[in-house]
């Protein structure tokens, strides 16, 4: 991501604090395709691991998303230090993405998504996925804890689509 989108999503991320939000706000939601990365995958450390590339991948879970508002399987396990290939795989007619983070952050990310559903973002941490298609997330979990994942489009999260990762420690 270049730096001025990456400085542009900080503000909007920090918007509501600011009023700002109205200002700007940008597109997101129908325009994206099947969750394909656009550029090279930025690798910024988070609390639920970092960016991998997809030859990195060692292993691959499907996700399928269906217009019931749910993920199944809804809980993953993983070890400290796997990289995984989450494959969101819509199974329904309409958009559903797929965003890993903390709680917190979700539910941040949500009631901002319900402010602005035209927003428009790319993290490596996230796929949009339009029906009948499939996107991935390749991600290195390389931090134990618990983390989540959910659909964050507008009404979605509200309505319990979200899903589970706990990220096992290195035996």
């Amino acid at each position: 991501m270049n730096p001025i989108r990456r400085r542009t999503l900080s503000l909007l991320a920090l918007a509501p604090l600011a009023g700002l939000a109205p200002h700007l706000a940008i597109a997101h939601g129908e325009n994206h395709g099947s969750g394909a990365a656009a550029g090279p995958v930025v690798k910024e450390q988070k609390p639920w691991g970092i960016a991998a590339d997809a030859k990195e991948a060692r292993r691959s879970i499907e996700i399928r998303m269906t217009d019931d508002m749910r993920f199944t399987p809804s809980h993953i396990d993983v070890r400290e230090g796997d990289i995984v290939r989450l494959r969101a795989v819509n199974n329904g007619k309409v958009m559903h993405e797929i965003v890993i983070g903390t709680p917190e952050e979700l539910k941040a990310h949500a009631d901002l998504m319900k402010k602005h559903p035209d927003m428009e973002h790319e993290e490596p941490y996230m796929a949009h996925v339009s029906p009948g298609q499939r996107g991935d997330v390749v991600w290195h979990f390389n931090r134990p804890g618990d983390f989540e994942f959910a659909c964050l489009i507008p009404g979605h999260f509200e309505a319990g689509m979200r899903g589970t990762i706990r990220v096992k420690p290195r035996a």
